[in-house]
């Protein structure tokens, strides 16, 4: 069984504080896959997590209890939560999975890792007002990519590049490193972590079935495939209505930011199309009113209330050809 001491959760309170607890907290939404997979605190998940870490950082850690999960949980700025974080090797490592590319993984990493030291330095009664050093676990900060837009397979996210004001060099930094998680890509990483590459699997099969079937009509064959290959040790099997469920929370939240971002495309060049429109009768207009000037028989008054323009409009384009 697994050690209780692994699993420190963090819940909101009403007042908006958080409180540590050695138990799990009921959670006010549902979480993505890859947390269920790699973080739901589960003997079984706790294996794969650490065999996560192990193909990221090219270690061999065998033993669950070296891992000590540090998740909060409800944070009020994260719309679906799917973060894990935890402690190994007196480093603190936050993953997080990602369908959209999102430039402000830095920002969002340091305040999330803000939250994490603040409860960690609460837990070790340390004070940060002191005469002495406080150590703290160094951090690690992983985004784990299996979006469509096409990136390399290791990208750096620095903070430093969203600075409106520059500063010295190294001064100020926060790192995310982003991982392309998606089959074709990472195939090292993939190999040297199966969970992973089953995880990568399914969701490259749900999109590849969406190409000629409903949402739920692909979900439910991908989770049958993953069934028949025996994915991830037969979680497929024996979570499939929270795996069914789980998926399709997940892409129709995909389809729906990518129908508002559509919209938003969409109402920008209507918009677009509108001021190419005004603009090109006021020109219009201005082209007219100048004959009118060089023709000599009308006042500009008199032009400017034919032409729809101001009189001071009128008498600029009159101060023009004079």
């Amino acid at each position: 069984m697994m050690d209780s001491k692994n699993t420190i959760s963090f819940s909101e309170s009403s007042e908006g504080s958080f409180i540590s607890s050695g138990h799990p907290v009921q959670r006010q939404y549902k979480d993505r896959l890859f947390k269920f997979i790699f973080g739901s605190g589960t003997e079984d998940s706790m294996k794969r997590l650490l065999s996560l870490y192990n193909a990221l950082n090219n270690s061999n850690h065998t033993d669950i209890r070296d891992i000590s999960l540090t998740t909060i949980e409800n944070i009020i700025y994260v719309t679906m939560k799917n973060d894990i974080s935890f402690v190994i090797d007196d480093q603190m490592n936050l993953y997080e999975q990602q369908s959209s590319y999102n430039p402000n993984m830095p920002l969002r990493g340091f305040m999330y890792f803000a939250q994490l030291y603040q409860r960690h330095l609460a837990l070790e009664k340390k004070d940060i007002y002191g005469t002495k050093k406080i150590m703290i676990p160094a951090p690690r900060f992983a985004v784990l990519y299996n979006g469509t837009k096409n990136t390399p397979d290791l990208v750096k996210l620095r903070l430093s590049d969203s600075f409106e004001g520059k500063t010295e060099k190294g001064d100020f930094e926060w790192t995310a490193t982003m991982y392309n998680i998606n089959l074709s890509h990472n195939y090292e990483l993939q190999k040297k972590c199966k969970s992973l590459y089953d995880y990568s699997w399914y969701v490259e099969e749900v999109r590849k079935n969406k190409l000629t079937m409903t949402t739920k009509e692909a979900v439910n064959a991908a989770v049958d495939s993953a069934i028949k290959k025996n994915l991830l040790d037969g979680l497929f099997l024996e979570q499939k209505m929270e795996i069914l469920n789980m998926t399709l929370t997940e892409f129709d939240q995909e389809e729906y930011d990518r129908n508002r971002r559509e919209e938003g495309r969409e109402e920008g060049r209507i918009e677009g199309l509108k001021a190419g429109e005004i603009k090109g009768k006021n020109e219009k207009a201005r082209e007219t009113a100048r004959n009118l000037l060089l023709m000599k028989v009308l006042t500009p008054e008199q032009i400017a209330q034919g032409c729809g323009l101001t009189v001071e409009e009128v008498l600029e384009i009159e101060k023009g050809i004079k």
